[in-house]
């Protein structure tokens, strides 16, 4: 195992911070694996499957069975993670910028297409590796004068070559479940088999540029580049398999479930080949993906006490109740009612909520929504 360190932007004299990663392998020599946890500082599952991940990898690596490269950032967030607010972690947003830390990556498609065309120009087909190197090259480029900044470009600049990309994230309460592209779908599939996901929503682009989508649509944008130009398709398809997986519920830091999940990551990267590791039998998909434009939040009428019905992790019909808010002041009690059939996947965690919090998702079957389709 090498560990790696590297300095962010120091927001103040005597304030800086820097970014620890863990190597596994040989770089080169096989399929390249990304692996972050807790990009989202307060979600706290993902350290505990990186602690046994990191263990593990560690196991295969002495028996000479990581067959390529596995990147592992086992605090993807040093700035979300030394956030408190009056005792409380705080690491959604920069408490800075109010920026969540999960969104605005860097599009690199663009810069590495100026780099790449050229060769094409010239006649060539640039391969997977010049096209990996023009978006490393094109990551480095991406300019960084904050902290916030500089973590993002090191984190794009470690992923954007990678084969996989798995950022392991949580919800408030919710059941396992994971975000892609569409296109990915059937490469992922065997890793929501394999770590037994409820739900897997899809989206063509979600909105407000995620980190795995950061790593995913760059190839979509680089092949859309090179049919414009040359009039024939992309060569280099979808190159990075990326995932967002959100291992249930912020509470949801259990060693059982961490070990189970840690193992089904470990399988997933044997059955990609960047492991010689044995994937076993695939278990069953437990629900076909679902379109993300077709989750609906369920806001709160009011605020007040929030009194969940037991239905998370069920399929429901429209006009269930999922909840009722109560009004201590005036007695008033409401049920909070989905319009729509589908899977209740996630819901607040926190029990008295103000008016518009999301105090649930519901999976449907139809696209509903537009645009932004992610939580803020």
């Amino acid at each position: 195992m090498e560990e790696l360190r590297e300095k962010l932007i120091a927001p103040m004299p005597g304030t800086q911070r820097e970014l620890t990663r863990l190597r596994f392998g040989v770089r080169g020599a096989g399929p390249k694996v990304y692996i972050q946890a807790a990009l989202h500082a307060d979600e706290p599952p993902g350290l505990l499957v990186a602690w046994h991940l990191r263990r593990r990898l560690a196991e295969l690596e002495r028996e000479a069975r990581v067959r390529g490269e596995v990147v592992l950032l086992p605090i993807a967030n040093p700035i979300g993670h030394a956030q408190r607010l009056l005792g409380r972690p705080v690491g959604r947003f920069e408490l800075a910028s109010g920026e969540n830390f999960n969104r605005l990556f860097a599009q690199v498609a663009a810069q590495a297409w100026a780099q790449l065309r050229p060769q094409v120009d010239a006649g060539q087909v640039p391969d997977l590796a010049s096209a990996r190197g023009a978006l490393r090259e094109a990551a480095r480029m991406v300019p960084a004068t904050t902290e916030l900044a500089s973590l993002r470009r090191l984190l794009l600049l470690d992923a954007v070559d990678a084969d996989v990309v798995l950022d392991l994230h949580c919800d408030n309460e919710a059941v396992m479940h994971l975000y892609t592209l569409p296109a990915l779908w059937p490469a992922v599939a065997p890793l929501a088999r394999l770590i037994g996901a409820e739900l897997s929503l899809v989206a063509d682009d979600s909105g407000g540029d995620p980190f795995d989508e950061s790593c995913s649509l760059c190839w979509r944008q680089l092949n859309a580049a090179y049919q414009a130009h040359t009039g024939r398709a992309g060569p280099w398809h979808d190159a990075c398999v990326a995932t967002t997986l959100e291992l249930r519920g912020e509470r949801d830091v259990d060693e059982q479930l961490a070990v189970q999940d840690a193992e089904a990551i470990l399988r997933y990267l044997g059955e990609r080949g960047a492991l010689d590791l044995d994937p076993g039998p695939l278990p069953p998909l437990r629900r076909e993906p679902r379109a993300l434009a077709a989750s609906m939040p369920i806001p709160a009428p009011h605020g007040g006490l929030l009194v969940h019905r037991p239905v998370l992790g069920q399929e429901v019909s429209a006009g269930t109740v999922l909840a009722e808010i109560i009004d201590p002041l005036s007695g008033q009690r409401t049920p909070v009612v989905t319009p729509v059939a589908g899977f209740v996947y996630a819901r607040e965690s926190e029990r008295i909520v103000p008016a518009g919090v999301r105090v649930a998702k519901v999976a449907g079957f139809e696209a509903v929504r537009s645009g932004p389709l992610l939580s803020a």
